[in-house]
């Protein structure tokens, strides 16, 4: 018994066996500590008062057509309007209204938002905290791949938010998410940082989220996520919800790559990845064996005539850092690669037969390039059709599939749409990926064939 008393005095943990499995106890007079008397509150109003008007409220109105008729090139025909102008089969344009929230980024009047808040808006507009006056912004730039964009408005001496290193976040962090969901008004709501680095979401390209409890509703993205200090860690961006409403699982963009995309969107109106030109993926624990149980990014294929195949790295080669920062999963070196800009030189750290080796890599543009099997092109991203493909799609032609058009490109303004197949180029048949890059290869004006459900357009691009 004395012993016994002697271990909770010094108030370490008590160790009890049973069947041959020991239990660990705490101590059974761990003392309490309260964070307030009677007559204290505890509040962080001082933190969000001031950071508070640095969160502005996002309204757009954008116009939208109430069918799909605008897929077909010719419905776009003045002639053809006109036709059926008074039938009533041409529905007119409506005017959609959305609301969002975005966070003052410098003081003459530079806003960080997500990309879907602003998205095909015809017209922003901005409402700062205490102020009545409505600023009508303007678009700055927009990266889709990480669901950034930046607005500005004519205005002076605002409340730029102070930006924390979001690599520095730790879970259990104290945390409030500020937005306007909703349009009800400014609202705060707070959690703890549930997880980092968190990716394979599926709602960006490119994602290395913050995950927090704090509630992100509607109308709140764009809106910030701070730390209990007042400093921005995260743009707040999505949730993951079966019924719309918050469930405590919601994602932010982190304040790092905030910076690097907005600084860019900022200075050149877009933002330029850099390109590696490797295939790559994660490692399980068994394959972590052959690597002296590392982990990283294990190169699956390399691209001919890639800043990787000009430094050497090859197939089976596992990455396991860049420019001394760890790389852990396929995920964090997609993400690293992302924040460079082209022709950067990196150094890049691998395992290759057990040993530790090291090459200085340029890196180059992502634009029209082929990564993962997908190829960008003047706002197109292809993807060249495989029997998967030709059985969805009820097909037996060759060609390269449209995966996705850019409202905002000229190929959409020329009429391309998602799942139309490019099957010629001016003279030359595209069958493959290779061929559309060989026939598009010049800067000039060409004429594209495309199958469309069961006819065939040309248009030039």
């Amino acid at each position: 018994m004395r012993r016994l008393f002697l271990l909770c005095s010094l108030a370490l943990t008590l160790v009890y066996a049973k069947d041959g499995v020991e239990f660990k106890y705490a101590p059974k007079n761990l003392e309490r500590t309260y964070p307030t008397a009677q007559n204290q509150i505890l509040s962080y109003n001082n933190i969000l008062e001031n950071v508070r008007t640095s969160i502005v409220n996002i309204s757009i109105k954008k116009e939208v057509s109430s069918n799909q008729l605008g897929a077909n090139p010719f419905f776009n025909d003045p002639l053809f309007k006109e036709f059926f102008k008074g039938y009533g089969d041409i529905p007119q344009d409506r005017i959609q209204q959305a609301l969002g929230s975005g966070v003052v980024v410098s003081q003459d009047g530079y806003i960080v938002t997500n990309n879907h808040v602003v998205e095909d808006a015809n017209k922003i507009i901005v409402n700062l905290a205490g102020d009545k006056k409505e600023y009508e912004a303007k678009l700055i730039g927009k990266d889709e791949k990480s669901d950034l964009a930046i607005i500005k408005i004519e205005a002076k001496n605002l409340n730029a938010i102070t930006f924390y290193d979001s690599d520095k976040v730790k879970v259990g962090d104290v945390v409030f998410a500020l937005g306007n969901p909703f349009g009800v008004g400014e609202t705060i709501t707070q959690g703890i940082v549930s997880a980092t680095g968190r990716s394979g979401v599926g709602i960006v390209e490119y994602e290395d989220f913050i995950q927090t409890d704090a509630s992100i509703n509607p109308g709140n993205s764009g809106g910030a996520l701070i730390n209990s200090a007042g400093h921005l860690i995260g743009i707040n961006s999505a949730i993951i919800s079966k019924s719309g409403g918050n469930v405590g699982i919601g994602f932010a963009i982190p304040s790092n790559m905030v910076t690097t995309v907005a600084t860019s969107l900022i200075d050149s109106g877009k933002y330029t990845r850099a390109y590696l030109g490797v295939n790559i993926s994660d490692i399980s624990d068994d394959m972590s064996k052959f690597y002296n149980d590392n982990y990283g990014a294990l190169i699956t294929s390399v691209e001919d005539n890639s800043p990787a195949a000009k430094a050497g790295l090859k197939r089976g080669d596992l990455i396991i850092e860049i420019n001394d920062k760890k790389i852990g999963s396929a995920s964090e070196l997609k993400n690293t690669i992302g924040s460079y800009a082209p022709s950067k030189t990196v150094t890049v750290k691998f395992l290759r037969d057990k040993k530790v080796d090291t090459k200085n890599v340029m890196l180059a543009t992502l634009d029209s390039k082929t990564v993962n099997g997908e190829l960008e092109y003047k706002g197109l991203k292809l993807t060249q059709i495989n029997s998967t493909h030709k059985q969805q799609l009820n097909i037996t032609i060759n060609g390269v599939l449209v995966i996705n058009v850019d409202e905002k490109s000229e190929a959409y303004s020329a009429g391309v749409r998602k799942n139309d197949i490019i099957i010629q180029v001016e003279d030359n048949e595209i069958a493959t990926l290779d061929d559309f890059k060989k026939a598009t290869s010049s800067k000039d004006k060409k004429r594209v064939f495309i199958y469309r459900k069961g006819y065939i357009l040309a248009i030039v691009l």
